[in-house]
């Protein structure tokens, strides 16, 4: 089993930059994966990042390249979303996402395991 706490969402205006962090428990294996989606009101929830725990592979949706960056500690078991630029399309609920058998491409199907969400607002 696997248990996923995100942190770091807050208010922040257009243009700032935001760290989030997902702090990962649990035993993981060879093709575990860690990622990011996000849901704004009234939208389906959409893949932001992922990033694979062995090895460090990344992936990115359009809509967030050159802007986010996704990365892990593994030490400290922990999977940061660093967001800069950010817009105000950027406002959603950003839940950290995995999956034992997708490395980092968790846009491939539905992750196994979720976290609680946690807001981030822009404003303009």
């Amino acid at each position: 089993q696997v248990q996923l706490v995100e942190s770091g969402g807050r208010l922040v205006q257009a243009g700032g930059s935001l760290r989030l962090s997902c702090a990962v428990s649990g035993r993981t294996f060879s093709s575990f994966g860690v990622g990011w989606f996000r849901q704004a009101p009234g939208k389906e929830r959409e893949f932001v990042a992922g990033i694979k725990w062995n090895g460090g592979s990344t992936y990115y949706a359009d809509s967030v390249k050159g802007r986010f960056t996704i990365s892990r500690d593994n030490a400290k078991r922990t999977v940061y979303l660093q967001m800069n630029s950010l817009k105000p399309e950027d406002t959603a609920v950003y839940y950290c996402a995995a999956d034992q058998g997708l490395g980092g491409r968790l846009m491939e199907r539905r992750p196994g395991y979720w976290g609680q969400g946690t807001q981030v607002t822009v404003s303009s």
